[in-house]
């Protein structure tokens, strides 16, 4: 029972003494009878006083512990009068205030930590305790290629795109970097914080791809001239000696293998010359030109020029197209890269198969699908990587030609073989 409740009590059971006290005494004395009155006046004045004193400031601070269950942080107590009471009414009150200004600090930082998460050109993903994503950053989406409904609440197992999967295999507290399919390259951190208690794990993406190209392109393109340097100098001195020797050599008789050894060691010099200049002209890739270009008609004059290829290796090749808009392009340049992206994919099938071109309106795309063998992880982290090529005698300039050329464009793209089997070369226009 509250302290108020005893209080009436113990008051109902005084006045009722004296009451019966006063009832007494009138029948006997009249004295008597008239200082019993006066005791319970006196005792009167002193319930009241008794509760102004102690009752009502108890209640007064009860009536703050509601507040502080409620959490409502703007309400003060008034003063009783009481000054023990009064001491803690003070406390209380600056207690109110000090909490007051704290949630309005923590509610200021967090609205500036929601801002700047979703302004910061970073990835940033933030997992419950149950291991889901409670938050995600626009930047995150973008880059796990899924939207806000196919994120949130879900496990990174759960979302089916490479970088999830590899995110999901990070170990706490570590760095990785991470080379995608798409020859896009992400610097990648788990890590947590402490949240009520409780650790709470949170993942940063920062993309590190027009740093890494720039790297691999300085180093490369000063390796190709120096080795373009020298072989050439080198063979065309060896090519220019052999066919003197040669020459002189046809004046003289049964001289015929000797002078057919020297025509074999010209022709493979030329074919060097040959080979390496494939390397430079990578390095020598000029500056796209644009004009309108119908995608449409682009696509269906590369379908034609490599169905004769395709129908060697038994192998159909279909068009899909959609209505376009004309799109700035180097047709030029961006045949090439058709070009060379159906080749990959009539090499990945080898024999008896299917490539399909697709121009799609929304999103603004076109994909190369094949039913080939397939890319592995292995190989899909290092697709675009220079000099690389799951061929025996591949250069491993053919997608470095096609990176270079997109990434001129302005445009993203994708190279990656999914659950149905199906391995989709896929580029996005800006």
């Amino acid at each position: 029972m509250r302290v108020k409740g005893l209080y009436l009590i113990l008051a109902i059971l005084i006045l009722g003494i004296m009451g019966l006290l006063a009832y007494v005494g009138a029948y006997s004395k009249p004295w008597l009878f008239y200082t019993i009155e006066g005791l319970v006046f006196i005792t009167l004045i002193y319930l009241i006083f008794f509760y102004r004193k102690i009752v009502k400031p108890l209640d007064t601070i009860g009536n703050g512990m509601e507040l502080l269950r409620e959490q409502d942080f703007s309400s003060r107590l008034a003063s009783v009068g009481q000054v023990e009471a009064d001491k803690v009414v003070n406390v209380f009150n600056r207690m109110m205030e000090q909490l007051k200004n704290e949630r309005l600090r923590l509610r200021e930082q967090n609205h500036f930590l929601d801002l700047l998460i979703n302004a910061s050109p970073m990835g940033v993903i933030l997992l419950s305790l149950e291991e889901t994503i409670s938050q995600v950053n626009p930047i995150s989406l973008k880059i796990l290629e899924t939207n806000w409904e196919g994120a949130i609440n879900k496990k990174l197992d759960d979302i089916d795109t490479p970088l999830a999967q590899k995110l999901a295999e990070i170990k706490r507290g570590e760095t990785i970097t991470v080379r995608l399919n798409d020859a896009t390259i992400y610097k990648c951190t788990h890590s947590s914080f402490i949240d009520r208690g409780f650790p709470h794990s949170f993942y940063l993406m920062e993309s590190l791809t027009d740093e890494v190209m720039k790297a691999e392109k300085k180093a490369y393109e000063k390796v190709i001239r120096m080795i373009a340097h020298e072989v050439n100098n080198t063979t065309a001195g060896i090519t220019s000696t052999l066919e003197s020797v040669q020459d002189a050599l046809t004046e003289i008789n049964a001289t015929e293998d000797i002078r057919e050894v020297m025509q074999v060691c010209v022709e493979r010099c030329y074919s060097m010359s040959r080979f390496i200049t494939r390397f430079a002209d990578v390095v020598k890739i000029p500056e796209p030109h644009f004009s309108p270009v119908d995608l449409n008609e682009l696509a269906f004059s590369c379908m034609r020029f490599m169905e004769h290829m395709c129908a060697d290796r038994n192998i159909r090749i279909k068009l899909n197209t959609e209505t376009l808009p004309l799109l700035d392009l180097d047709a030029s340049l961006f045949e090439q890269v058709l070009v060379n992206i159906i080749k990959n994919a009539a090499e990945s099938i080898e024999q008896d198969g299917e490539i399909q071109i697709r121009t799609l309106a929304s999103p603004l795309s076109i994909e190369i699908v094949d039913n080939g063998k397939g890319i592995s992880p292995e190989t899909a982290a290092k697709l675009f990587s220079p000099f690389f090529s799951t061929k025996p005698n591949g250069q491993g300039i053919g997608l470095i030609l096609i990176r270079e050329v997109l990434t001129r464009h302005g445009c993203t793209f994708s190279l990656r073989t999914y659950t149905d089997g199906y391995t989709r070369f896929r580029i996005l226009f800006p």
